[in-house]
């Protein structure tokens, strides 16, 4: 078995920090939204779990996806060792295919699960708002 030598030690080190920094966003995004749906639920602001709620409950959703998801893309491009657009772009299209996954899983399956328009749209705003956190952190540079 060979030792990494220091030249290789540093490529594996950056392919661990963008794993790192696309893995990061891409939690941020799920734990915030999880827990904000847990909050509302448990306020009382959404009804109880699996019950149907109103459209105006699903765009609130919607939002906070969305301000989530500008948050997660602007946390991996933070973390990024090196190009982070390009990070940001990975995490956008990860993100889109747990949407369409999600579009998918919850198609047809009754009033609970949301209306169409709410898994599609989830699944149609995901990159453009990575872009946008990973466009908020460039600018800031």
């Amino acid at each position: 078995m060979n030792a990494p030598t220091a030249s290789s030690a540093v490529p594996q080190r950056r392919i661990g920090r963008s794993i790192v920094a696309v893995l990061s966003g891409l939690l941020s995004v799920m734990l915030l939204s999880t827990a904000t749906d847990v909050i509302l639920h448990a306020s009382g602001v959404f009804p109880a779990w699996f019950q149907p709620m109103s459209s105006g409950l699903w765009l609130l959703a919607l939002g906070y996806r969305a301000v989530y998801t500008v948050l997660g893309g602007y946390l991996c491009a933070r973390l990024a060792p090196q190009r982070p657009m390009a990070h940001v772009w990975a995490l956008g299209l990860i993100g889109t295919l747990i949407g369409i996954a999600g579009v998918v899983a919850t198609w047809g399956r009754g009033p609970e699960f949301g209306p169409a328009w709410y898994a599609i749209l989830v699944a149609l705003t995901g990159l453009p708002s990575c872009l946008i956190g990973g466009w908020l952190y460039a600018r800031r540079r």
